[in-house]
């Protein structure tokens, strides 16, 4: 059960994980989010078993996270292009760092944005967030476009799992005792955004330095 935090539009769904409903004004970002990926386009990744993750990926700020058959890691370069990730824009660490307030967290200073794009089929499967120098510092995950289907469950990948469903502009923050829970998202069923088309964006902010 999720219980009222803060009011209407903050949901707690665990001890440490806040929900914050219509937090991101997506239009603003949209412009910010292309003007990213001209500079580093998206690609499909690698894991380590040598298969592709589902979603398309890249990364915007100092540090950005890469996976391959080497492991996973964050990097300061693009293995795409061979350059510095651009810039983390004022807008979206300006969004990060207020809903890391607002859920609690103050002080974040994120280093890194991870850019993951959904389709309509793609899902994300139970995934602890740990490759991040700093597990004191809390996750901001910003939902844009098509609506998904968050899933945690908890200290263990597998067992009875909390489900929410999130819509553009939410942004789950989650540190403190749930900063190291399993996560993921289900299956994208297929849907139409009236300015993001069939696509779901999400942006994941971390300290990973």
């Amino acid at each position: 059960m999720m219980r009222d935090l803060f009011d209407t539009d903050s949901l707690e769904i665990c001890p440490g994980m806040v929900l914050l409903r219509q937090f991101a004004d997506t239009a603003s970002l949209q412009p910010v989010l292309e003007s990213l990926l001209a500079v580093s386009p998206l690609r499909r990744m690698q894991t380590t078993r040598g298969f592709y993750l589902s979603v398309q990926s890249s990364n915007c700020g100092q540090l950005g996270w890469v996976s391959d058959r080497r492991g996973y890691r964050y990097s300061e370069l693009d293995p795409l292009t061979g350059q510095a990730w651009p810039d983390m824009p004022a807008a979206f660490r300006t969004l990060a760092q207020q809903a890391a307030r607002s859920a609690g967290f103050a002080g974040f200073d994120p280093d890194g944005c991870l850019i993951n794009q959904y389709v309509p089929g793609t899902q994300m499967g139970a995934h602890q967030d740990r490759d991040e120098s700093d597990v004191d510092a809390p996750i901001v995950s910003v939902s844009m476009g098509i609506d998904a289907r968050f899933f945690v469950t908890g200290s263990e990948r597998r067992g009875r799992s909390t489900a929410v469903d999130l819509s553009d502009g939410d942004v789950v923050v989650f540190g403190g005792p749930a900063r190291l829970h399993y996560h993921g998202v289900r299956k994208l069923k297929h849907s139409e955004h009236p300015r993001f088309g069939a696509v779901r964006w999400n942006l994941t902010f971390r300290k990973a330095g």
